[in-house]
């Protein structure tokens, strides 16, 4: 069954919908940001908007400040969602190394170069033109891609994001590229929702106060929700408040806060920085590209490289083959050695009968040293090819046939034809 690129993605993001709806690792954060929202706008609407309603007599202006509140709430929870769902910005990582010329470095080990780059070492870092000026750009060995400029890779989603910002864990999401907009409007409607929401709050304490002539004490003491509301919102502002003051001071200098703080560190100037409305208008107004990855398409089953291993198996061959045909050539090579033996023998015969025909014509005939001589040199020429015989049937090693089948039985008629020369010789 063929599967979608969602259900082989090797970054730590989790998927809802069929791939439609992509979070971060820690998307189970995300619950505990709507409750921080929505329960304190659910507490408003009920001990303090809802008394609200008739105070404002004109047009009945009270039922405005309910309509707000709920509005205003489901806008934000629409912004954090448009934030935490969707891609940040996630670069497509190769399959393969770039197709560039990779430099061997020996100091790395083997294990660490054939992890991703096999035999090869890449450059750490390359220089392009950036706005004309030259902007170092680092390789990423985990996505196997030379980063763009303002990228990173997220060491939380084990992704490589453009014009990474940074990780939050209150959204469960990267902020990058494409969602950087979302963010920061998150961000601001949530600090805006605070100071309505304590408004709103210390405008009902003010209302208790008028109404019974009481002091300040006695109308928090009627109304406590609205005490908490007001504790609340204030605390809260701390964060999406200084928050929302840091990423304005960023988006008006074209920075990111990665970049912050490591250009603060390193002492760099800023060559994105195109003066406050150009930089507001790029984040805002400007059109958002779509994703680069399409992660409900099927996935495409690419040919592997062959490894080093492969490579070695196919030059070597298969080795038991190799020794069949040895062991066939083998069982040839004796039957050569017998048929040999055998005219040999018949050979050996013959002269035999000529040595005792020769013997009875002969006047030497009587001469016992000859005799002896003569039947010594017949029973060496039978050792020796028995003994040759024996050596080829007794060699436990087929690999030792290195040399091919019609040298070795060229060998043994040479060594035949030898002996029967130097029979030969002996009863000359």
């Amino acid at each position: 069954m063929e599967k979608r690129v969602y259900e082989v993605w090797k970054g730590s993001n989790k998927f809802f919908l069929g791939g439609r709806l992509i979070f971060g690792p820690d998307a189970r954060s995300l619950p505990v940001t709507l409750l921080l929202i929505s329960v304190p706008s659910i507490i408003f609407c009920i001990f303090v908007a809802r008394h609200l309603r008739h105070r404002f007599s004109p047009y009945n202006a009270g039922y405005g400040i309910m309509v707000v509140a709920v509005v205003f709430t489901i806008y934000v929870l629409i912004i954090l969602f448009l934030t935490s769902a969707r891609d940040p910005g996630i670069i497509p990582r190769n399959s393969r190394p770039p197709e560039e010329e990779p430099h061997h470095d020996s100091s790395v080990p083997a294990q660490a170069r054939n992890r991703h780059t096999p035999g090869r070492q890449f450059p750490r870092t390359k220089e392009v033109m950036v706005n004309g000026m030259q902007v170092r750009v680092k390789y990423c060995s985990t996505c196997m891609l030379y980063r763009p400029p303002r990228c990173s890779h997220c060491s939380i989603c084990n992704n490589c994001v453009e014009r990474f910002d940074h990780h939050c864990p209150w959204v469960g999401q990267c902020i990058g590229l494409r969602n950087y907009r979302f963010f920061f409007m998150f961000v601001s409607s949530t600090t805006l929702l605070c100071i309505y929401v304590f408004s709103m709050s210390a405008l009902y304490i003010k209302v208790l106060m008028d109404d019974n002539h009481r002091t300040v004490w006695e109308a928090m003491k009627e109304s406590p929700p609205s005490v908490v509301l007001m504790a609340y919102c204030f605390i809260a502002l701390w964060f999406v408040g200084g928050l929302t003051g840091f990423h304005l001071y960023l988006i008006g200098t074209n920075q990111t806060t990665y970049e912050n703080f490591r250009h603060r560190a390193d002492n760099r100037i800023n060559i994105f920085d195109r003066g406050c409305p150009s930089n507001f208008d790029e984040i805002f107004c400007t059109k958002l590209n779509p994703s680069k990855n399409n992660f409900r398409a099927l996935v495409q089953e690419e040919v592997p490289r062959p490894t080093e291993e492969a490579k070695a198996e196919d030059v070597g061959g298969d080795t038991h083959p190799k020794i069949e045909v040895d062991l066939e050539n083998r069982q040839d090579l004796l039957k050569i050695s017998e048929q040999h033996n055998i005219e040999e023998g018949i050979d050996l015969s013959k002269i035999s009968r000529r040595q005792n025909d020769e013997e009875n014509d002969s006047r030497e005939s009587n001469d016992p040293l000859r005799s002896t001589l003569e039947a010594d040199s017949i029973m060496g020429i039978n050792h020796r090819a028995s003994l040759t015989m024996t050596m080829i049937r007794s060699d436990p090693e087929p690999s030792s046939y290195g040399n091919s089948s019609s040298e070795i039985a060229a060998d043994s008629h040479t060594n035949s034809t030898v002996t029967i020369k130097e029979a030969g010789r002996l009863f000359e």
